[in-house]
């Protein structure tokens, strides 16, 4: 990319943000009433993981997704870990999902001791491919008495199926779903950077057993660090939020658990900020979706990728996206703009090349290759 082609990409950043500053890649808007929220929470005393914003901020991501119950946990890779649980998984299983993907994915996977298996994703959505998925299945899958899918080169049960929402754009989640369904496999989707976005007007998480949902600093709507697990079974959900309050039973003074639980509630002080981020979100996804038009429009006039939702979809664009001509000009483009004070990044490294999952099985991998030589995702925060 020519010097003269880097500074219009620079101008063009600035014009949008409106500053001669440094240039974040994504920060959090603080626009209502999240001061006043957390301010009552810290009057009412109940800061930890009773009182009422957080009961409120469940119910309020329920009507929003369209789920039939959420349940609030400390951050993403927690939701992520107990949807795992709740789907079935279990030590010594595996547990397919895709290599391009942020690293809590396949470390959730490996919490439940059980292996990741990686494979390619749709170049144009950057999700699981469902094309690639069912040639798996159908070449490794072995169905048996038990009903469960055991895969046919390692012995082990093929338990679930977590195709990742990738940036906030929909993977072609219904036609996983529909596959990994004829082998027995659940999926979890995991939809962390994608609340607000739609796969055929219906809410990306809603489409598996589980999805989940994040919350951190760097998300669309923020609780400090918080996340969700979402799902249409109201009895899943009843069991999500028992498991993730240490499995407690109700006593008016008594100690009593039934299962081994897990500490993963969310804090009233972190949902009251989430109950006032919730008012904004729909302000927040209109404003990133313009941001994204503008950027769509730009780079097509100088002759650059530019990852758009697919026909029928509507994206939230947590992170907008770019795809470059090759990793040289990636790194060219990388160097460039965050020497200007504009902050770029590549997307992540390749699961499979990172030495916890080398050994892992994979198919040939040869979007997911290609991608991460060639996408970066520039400046997306939410404007006013």
């Amino acid at each position: 990319m020519k010097a003269g082609t880097l500074d219009r990409v620079e101008r063009e950043i600035r014009r949008l943000f409106d500053t001669d500053q440094f240039i974040p890649l994504h920060e959090p808007r603080f626009w209502g009433n999240e001061k006043q929220y957390v301010n009552e929470a810290i009057d009412s005393t109940f800061v930890s993981s009773v009182g009422k914003f957080v009961d409120q901020f469940e119910r309020e991501v329920e009507a929003y997704t369209g789920a039939a119950r959420a349940v609030a946990v400390v951050n993403g890779t927690a939701a992520l870990h107990m949807a795992l649980l709740l789907a079935g998984v279990k030590p010594g299983d595996e547990v397919i999902t895709q290599p391009l993907t942020f690293v809590a994915t396949a470390n959730a996977i490996r919490y439940c001791q059980a292996e990741p298996v990686f494979l390619d994703v749709d170049r144009d959505t950057l999700g699981l491919s469902p094309d690639r998925l069912e040639e798996f299945l159908e070449r490794h899958a072995e169905l048996r008495d038990d009903g469960m899918a055991y895969n046919r080169r390692t012995g082990r049960r093929l338990a679930a199926c977590v195709p990742m929402h990738t940036f906030g754009l929909p993977a072609r989640v219904e036609r996983l779903v529909d596959i990994a369904g004829r082998f027995g496999i659940p999926v979890v989707e995991d939809a962390a950077e994608s609340l607000g976005s739609l796969r055929q007007g219906r809410h990306t998480g809603t489409f598996g057993r589980l999805g989940v949902l994040s919350f951190n600093g760097n998300k669309t709507i923020t609780t400090g660090g918080g996340g969700m697990v979402i799902t249409n079974d109201a009895e899943l959900g009843k069991l999500a939020k028992h498991l993730t309050t240490t499995a407690k039973l109700s006593h008016p003074w008594e100690y009593v658990h039934d299962h081994v639980g897990y500490n993963y509630r969310l804090p009233n002080l972190n949902a009251a900020l989430g109950v006032a981020q919730m008012e904004q979100l729909p302000r927040m996804v209109g404003s990133k979706r313009a941001l994204a038009e503008a950027y769509r429009a730009f780079f097509a006039s100088i002759g650059v990728e530019f990852l758009a939702e697919l026909p029928g979809d509507s994206a939230n664009y947590w992170l907008n996206a770019i795809v470059l001509d090759d990793f040289e000009q990636r790194e060219h483009f990388l160097k460039a703009l965050n020497a200007r004070g504009v902050m770029c990044r590549p997307i992540w490294r390749l699961m499979n090349r990172l030495p916890m999952f080398a050994h892992c099985q994979t198919d040939s991998l040869e979007n997911a290759l290609w991608l991460e030589q060639r996408v970066v995702n520039i400046p997306s925060s939410a404007r006013p």
